[in-house]
């Protein structure tokens, strides 16, 4: 009962303090409409130059474009809504070279809430909203034996691929508080990792497959069930039942990244300021 009360006592201090930064972002209606196109175009470039390339070649690493497009649309997707909900992580190392950090642990409230929350941006709805046009062209223009399983296994692939990359946003906040910031290391692994997975795995040397499916599985977010979904072998021989365990590898990234902030408070050491 104390650990559901204090998942729900974070809950509703995120809901909080997230609608209070969208009630001030409204606030300039114009600005905040011009700001979420902005940010609805600027994500679209990355497409435009897979599309540049696609001018060029029939196929990248054997992929067509509806199969990399649909390696795009999973990947922005996901990643869109975890930036959406944890993207704010980033800003923990500038909070603790000012002492601000400080504030938030004498509050009654889950220090993670409250730094989730913090600078909640609805104009990261833009990330999610041009990933799932992508993601939805995709779907219907590559060339799939559909099944139930399969039908399943998309809303599988995006709501776990939001968890895997929600993890890494965490797991890259407890970093940054033992290393006092480092927010480009962080950055290196949530932006880095959603643009590598945009592309087929099999344009990548068999050791960063590896890296990315056995040490920061990020593969589970697209490569490893797309590769199922579109009835391709994985470049490192996994067995085909590999696609289904995403939801698994989500868990257990969350459990480590749970256990990893948790680790990091208590290190924590205040800058004095």
């Amino acid at each position: 009962m104390g650990e559901r009360s204090v998942v729900a006592e974070g809950l509703r201090a995120y809901w909080l303090i997230a609608g209070m930064w969208v009630r001030a972002g409204m606030t300039y209606r114009a600005s905040f409409v011009a700001t979420m196109v902005g940010n609805l175009v600027m994500t679209g470039m990355d497409f435009v130059g897979i599309l540049l390339m696609f001018s060029q070649v029939d196929s990248l690493g054997g992929w067509s474009l509806p199969e990399v497009a649909l390696l795009y649309g999973l990947s922005v997707t996901s990643f869109g809504i975890a930036d959406l909900v944890l993207g704010s992580m980033d800003v923990l190392g500038a909070r603790m070279r000012d002492g601000s950090f400080d504030t938030l642990l004498v509050r009654p409230a889950p220090v993670l809430a409250q730094v989730g929350a913090d600078r909640f941006a609805v104009r990261r709805l833009g990330r999610v909203v041009q990933g799932t046009v992508v993601l939805g062209w995709a779907l219907a223009s590559v060339d799939v034996d559909w099944s139930v399983p399969k039908v399943l296994l998309v809303p599988v692939m995006v709501l776990s691929g939001a968890a895997i990359f929600s993890a890494v946003f965490v797991a890259g906040a407890a970093f940054q508080i033992f290393a006092q910031d480092a927010a480009e290391v962080q950055n290196a692994f949530t932006y880095g990792g959603t643009t590598l997975l945009q592309y087929p795995p099999s344009v990548f040397g068999k050791d960063l497959v590896r890296g990315a499916t056995f040490v920061l599985p990020l593969a589970f977010v697209n490569w490893v069930p797309a590769a199922y979904l579109l009835g391709r072998p994985y470049p490192i021989g996994l067995p085909s039942w590999a696609a289904f365990v995403s939801p698994l590898v989500a868990v257990g990234c969350c459990a480590l990244a749970g256990l990893a902030w948790r680790t990091g408070l208590r290190s924590y050491r205040s800058t004095g300021s």
